[in-house]
């Protein structure tokens, strides 16, 4: 009997449908001004520096973390004004939490429902757990098909329907009128992920009271706490009681939990940043737009969605790196993306320095 060839164990063994797809790559950024994953550039502020680390001595390392972290979950309950009923689900990152809701709603052929271009970890995970996913392109405003998506609710029946508000790459606030349209009509659950919240400043939130198959997701990630990987989804107790039967033990570490509560006292501070980002984003806007050879778009977000020539995204991408400035070229993901570089909003000098450098390649 021959032995398989560890090429054939895994053509036997791993299941097609992870084959077939790519993982998630995030590329090195040592040594390189990082203007590519829509983190806040701000460190933590240096006087609060030495009581969050004297807040992190009491923590025992080897003890597990509190199971259901129920003292964090309610301060940011209390912090993202809850309404009565509802309530917190917390996740090592709202990627867990996008998980989590797939392998609770992946019946046999059951589908999720995706405006595209929209975040890739939606569908990535989606089909990982073998659901079949179902994109509407955007129009070319980047604005939601609300026919469109209104045929394919009635065409396939999704289970879940995201919908990121802003949304990520295209860092535009979808039309109320138009979010509504879509919630009142999904025969599943629709999943608004504010991700971007504090740079939009509106939300759907209020909406939970009207419609019961509205979930809300969160994360602590854009406003200067991506390290603590700290995402929440927020919703009727009723659905987050039976999400939480799929949730792993101890999935919010003692350290973030800590963290997080420190940084949740000191809510001010971190609402100080997001204007202070709103600012530069502005200022960050209005600079881009003099640069003639290039398309930029309005953001809601804390990074700006900007358009090349033809032929340009990708040469540009590279010499930016070969600069020293590392940001994320969308060119290829969607034709909608085509020839367009996602830029994270900076410090006022990392700003200054990515136009300076896309001044020079597109000689403007």
């Amino acid at each position: 009997m021959n032995t398989p060839s560890r090429a054939e164990r895994i053509e036997g063994l791993v299941r097609p449908q992870i084959r077939a797809l790519n993982a998630y790559h995030v590329p090195p950024a040592t040594g390189l001004l990082k203007l590519d994953a829509m983190e806040n550039p701000h460190p933590w502020p240096g006087d609060l520096e030495a009581p969050w680390l004297e807040r992190l001595r009491g923590v025992q390392l080897n003890r597990y973390p509190l199971p259901q972290a129920d003292e964090l979950a309610a301060a940011l309950a209390r912090q993202a004004g809850v309404p009565p009923g509802f309530g917190l689900l917390l996740g090592n990152g709202s990627d867990e939490l996008i998980q989590l809701l797939d392998i609770c709603l992946a019946r046999p052929a059951a589908s999720v429902l995706l405006p595209a271009p929209s975040f890739s970890m939606y569908g990535l995970i989606a089909r990982v757990l073998g659901l079949e996913v179902v994109e509407v392109p955007l129009r070319a405003d980047f604005g939601l098909d609300v026919p469109a998506m209104l045929a394919a609710m009635q065409q396939h029946r999704p289970a879940l329907t995201y919908l990121s508000c802003p949304n990520n790459p295209t860092a535009n606030l979808f039309a109320a009128a138009d979010l509504r349209a879509l919630i009142a009509a999904a025969p599943g659950l629709v999943v608004v992920d504010e991700a971007y919240f504090p740079f939009a400043g509106r939300s759907v939130l209020p909406w939970l009271l009207e419609f019961d198959q509205l979930l809300v997701l969160r994360t602590l990630s854009k406003v200067g706490l991506a390290g603590l990987r700290l995402g929440y989804l927020i919703g009727h107790r009723d659905w987050l009681r039976e999400f939480d039967k799929a949730r792993l033990p101890y999935n919010i570490s003692s350290l973030t939990q800590i963290s997080a509560q420190f940084a949740l006292e000191h809510a001010d501070r971190l609402a100080a940043e997001a204007a202070r980002i709103r600012e530069d984003r502005a200022v960050l806007l209005q600079a881009l737009a003099g640069i003639s050879s290039a398309t930029v778009y309005p953001s809601d977000t804390n990074f700006v969605l900007l358009r090349l020539s033809p032929g340009q995204a990708s040469r540009v991408h590279g010499a930016l790196r070969e600069a020293g400035i590392l940001v994320k070229n969308v060119h290829g993901s969607h034709p909608l993306l085509a020839e367009c570089l996602r830029l994270t909003v900076g410090t006022v000098a990392e700003n200054r320095a990515l136009v300076t450098a896309l001044r020079t390649q597109l000689q403007d």
